[in-house]
């Protein structure tokens, strides 16, 4: 009897846990925006030449805005899902491995380094996106 009363309070322990951090996840996570929103995108290849885009857009997440400029235009990226989310292995055309050459492609929000991968970084009104194709050992 004992043992089962420990278990039931583990459990309601476990239960409780969980609510408090999906609040708090709800809470400090990010925030996404209905409706169009002005946006600016870099890409910084590995020699140092920036292509620009610009326009509106509905989308919630930076993917969903990725796939909206890859229907429009000269725009491509590749990536695979991993227990982080997308990972991005190449845009127009040009792979980073980091594996090979410790290669990757960095996600820039307004200039910072980006807190989240392109699935869950939010769109917001007017900011600039950049990805910028960098080196581990540069």
């Amino acid at each position: 009897m004992k043992n089962n009363k420990k278990l039931i309070i583990a459990l309601a322990s476990v239960v409780v846990l969980a609510v408090v951090f999906f609040f708090v996840y709800k809470a400090f996570g990010p925030k996404t925006s209905a409706g169009s929103k002005a946006f600016k995108v870099e890409v910084v290849n590995s020699e140092g030449a920036t292509k620009e885009y610009e326009g509106k857009t509905d989308a919630e997440y930076l993917k969903g805005l990725m796939d909206q400029l890859a229907a429009e235009g000269d725009f491509s990226y590749e990536g695979s899902d991993s227990e982080y989310g997308l990972f991005i292995t190449a845009i127009n055309g040009e792979s980073a491995v980091y594996e090979t050459d410790g290669a990757y492609w960095s996600i820039y929000v307004n200039g910072s380094y980006g807190e989240y991968g392109a699935d869950q970084q939010p769109v917001t009104d007017g900011d600039t996106y950049s990805f910028v194709y960098e080196r581990a050992d540069q």
